[in-house]
């Protein structure tokens, strides 16, 4: 590791745990050596079926083995191709390319988290924060990514963890965000928050969403949350609808711990990345930390950031004239 490198010690339930941070933004250039490519395609879409196809054609066609995704097999190898379960993905496949949205590759990032697979996004969603490899320019980037000009990046996971009478309960990890929101559309919630043991407030709101950086641009966003670049450390907590126009986004390092308890009688929902559902009530705790695991991303020659985000939020546009 270089001389960059930053060791982060969390305590948690008494043990010492040890993360490992790259900066800049944990990009490095791709050591690449791809005998089995996964493909994963957009849930039961027949859209992405022509581009699963044309994948999957241009790999074999140089050699490299092809997994496809159960649900994908089955609408685009028509039998040519056996549909691969996600573990066998992870015990097998160099790298996975996701063809379809945010969604998609968020999906998948959670399935294959625990074998860090390395992930390339082709965009046939709609806005493609994280799917960065155009249908146009799809096969000209797989030129690039067998040739190594690919970059690497990695990006940090949360998980959530819930305490329920005494007893721990473990949903899942989120790449975007975590999200306690209200189970009653039609009233509020009310909740404790507290950071690293710290009492910080009790909100009377719609919810509270714990974001990531790379979920810095979706949810969190919409309810005036801060962007985080992907390089940054930190966690963005971002209330919804809070009852009090005191209660503003804040951002903690990324090692923090973060605690939501619900106060009697309120109950709610608590959603990882939009996908994943779990029912909370009065009386459960909510922990959020960062994962163990990262995630790695795969961009192609020429990714930007900054440039991602100009085009997806119209940053410079020029103003429609009536």
């Amino acid at each position: 590791m270089g001389a960059a490198d930053q060791d982060r010690i969390l305590r948690q339930g008494g043990e010492i745990v040890t993360f490992l941070w790259l900066n800049p933004a944990m990009v490095s250039e791709l050591q690449t050596d791809i005998r089995c490519a996964a493909l994963v395609g957009k849930f039961r879409s027949p859209e992405v079926v022509e581009s699963l196809r044309l994948l999957a054609d241009f790999f074999r066609q140089r050699g490299i083995a092809v997994l496809m995704d159960e649900e994908s097999a089955h609408f685009a190898a028509e039998g040519a191709i056996v549909g691969a379960s996600y573990r066998d993905i992870g015990a097998k496949a160099d790298v996975a390319i996701v063809v379809g949205g945010d969604g998609t590759l968020l999906n998948a990032a959670r399935q294959l988290a625990a074998y860090a697979v390395p992930l390339v996004g082709v965009n046939q969603g709609r806005l493609g924060f994280m799917t960065d490899v155009s249908r146009e320019s799809m096969l000209a980037s797989m030129e690039d990514l067998l040739a190594g000009r690919f970059s690497r990046e990695e990006r940090f996971l949360l998980q959530a963890r819930i305490q329920r009478d005494g007893v721990w309960v473990t949903p899942n990890f989120a790449l975007n965000d975590i999200v306690l929101s209200k189970a009653n559309a039609g009233r509020m919630i009310e909740f404790e928050l507290s950071i690293d043991g710290e009492f910080i407030y009790v909100l009377r709101a719609d919810g509270m969403i714990v974001a990531t950086p790379t979920g810095s641009t979706a949810y969190a966003l919409s309810a005036n949350g801060p962007v985080l670049h992907p390089s940054v450390a930190g966690i963005a907590i971002v209330p919804l609808c809070p009852h009090g126009l005191s209660y503003r986004p804040i951002t903690v390092s990324a090692a923090s711990t973060i605690e939501l308890a619900l106060v009697a009688p309120h109950d709610g929902l608590l959603y990882l990345d939009g996908q994943d559902r779990f029912d909370v009530g009065a009386g459960d705790r909510i922990v959020i930390r960062h994962a163990e695991r990262n995630i790695v991303f795969l961009h192609p020659p020429g990714y930007s950031y900054f440039a991602m985000l100009r085009e997806k939020l119209h940053w410079s546009a020029t103003p429609k004239r009536a």
